[in-house]
């Protein structure tokens, strides 16, 4: 059976995740691979993400850098495996999404694939969202359909990925599967504990559990209309930032940064549950994936907030939480060479199925 390698850095921007699937009528996941994103990178990517001077070229250099730490990362992994790269038959790289704004007919990852394959020698295929934006649709979330291949529909079940930002799928007996982003998963409690405590990540959202949540507070963050909105819809860093952030705090300047944090957490869990209750009230359980799966005190909101729901991780159906999204590209790249659609536009309110990605051979 094929071998596919997935690639992919999230909006938390903290490494890239790298994940060896064998790919037959299930998806299997072998090996993976963590490689930490370095300071300078990181910052440049993050700079990105909103308008600079000589941009164009920074971005270039950047997606440079990001391609030969994906390209180490790939021969780590390969190595410590044994595998020679004659047994891989694709990589699917996602890159890092520096903008994202489907309204206005555009999205933007950071990624150089022809350099990828240069690297690798292995065959790369990438570049996937792209496709569902020119044909209408949000470009994203584009991990339902794997998730659908990969859990079935035979319950009420939602697929749940917190990281940077958060989105659902819902899977359902005899229905196409559905989905959307929620909002903010982590990005937002990241960039405050950041700018408070130079920490990169609230661990097990201890710090979060230590404040109050500010219902006046949480009100204005609710009162966003993204919230409002029903899918399809997506989001980005665009909408959702430390800016953002501090222009809701001018009206309570003097609020213990603790209960910011634990106000944050708040609306993580709420606007999760809020969207996905509305959008299918009879859901059975509740799969979380990504880093938001290891946030001890956002679970515990989230199962609150779901109490007729059974909320885990993935890995209680033996799927590590952190490799989903990477498996998702390798499967995705999967499907573009099977000429078989990736997108749903259901979710993403495409015109319809699109074969997503683009080639790029050794």
């Amino acid at each position: 059976m094929p071998l596919y390698l997935g690639v992919m850095s999230g909006t938390s921007l903290d490494g890239l995740d790298i994940a060896l699937i064998e790919q037959g009528d299930t998806t299997t996941l072998l090996a993976h691979h963590y490689i930490p994103m370095p300071s300078a990178l990181r910052a440049e990517l993050l700079a990105l993400c909103a308008s600079g001077p000589d941009e164009i070229a920074r971005a270039a250099c950047a997606e440079n850098e990001w391609v030969r730490l994906a390209a180490q990362g790939i021969a780590e992994l390969l190595e410590r495996q044994q595998l020679p790269i004659s047994k891989i038959r694709a990589i699917g790289s996602h890159g890092q999404t520096v903008r994202h704004e489907p309204q206005r007919g555009f999205t933007v990852q950071i990624d150089n694939p022809a350099l990828l394959a240069e690297l690798t020698g292995i065959d790369v295929v990438a570049d996937f969202r792209r496709r569902d934006v020119a044909a209408g649709g949000q470009g994203a979330p584009l991990v339902p359909a794997f998730h659908q291949a990969l859990f079935g529909n035979e319950r009420q079940r939602a697929i749940l990925n917190i990281g940077g930002f958060s989105n659902v799928s819902l899977l359902a007996p005899g229905e196409p599967v559905r989905g959307f982003d929620c909002g903010p998963g982590n990005v937002l409690l990241d960039s405050w504990i950041q700018h408070q405590r130079g920490e990169a990540f609230d661990r097990d959202g201890a710090w979060a559990a230590s404040g109050q949540v500010n219902a006046d507070l949480l009100t204005r963050f609710l009162a966003d209309d993204f919230f409002a909105a029903r899918g399809p819809k997506s989001t980005g860093r665009e909408r959702f930032n430390l800016t953002w952030l501090q222009a809701m705090l001018k009206e309570t300047p003097h609020l213990p940064a603790a209960d910011v944090q634990a106000t944050l957490l708040e609306l993580s869990a709420r606007s999760i549950a809020e969207s996905l209750l509305h959008a299918q009230p009879g859901c059975e359980e509740v799969l979380v994936c990504g880093g938001g799966a290891f946030n001890a005190a956002l679970m515990a909101r989230l199962a609150a907030y779901l109490p007729r729901a059974h909320v885990a991780s993935t890995a209680a159906c033996g799927v590590a939480p952190e490799w989903m999204e990477a498996m998702a590209f390798a499967w995705l790249a999967h499907r573009f060479l099977e000429r078989q659609p990736g997108n749903c536009p259901e979710v993403t309110g495409a015109s319809g199925v699109r074969i997503l990605g683009a080639l790029y051979p050794a």
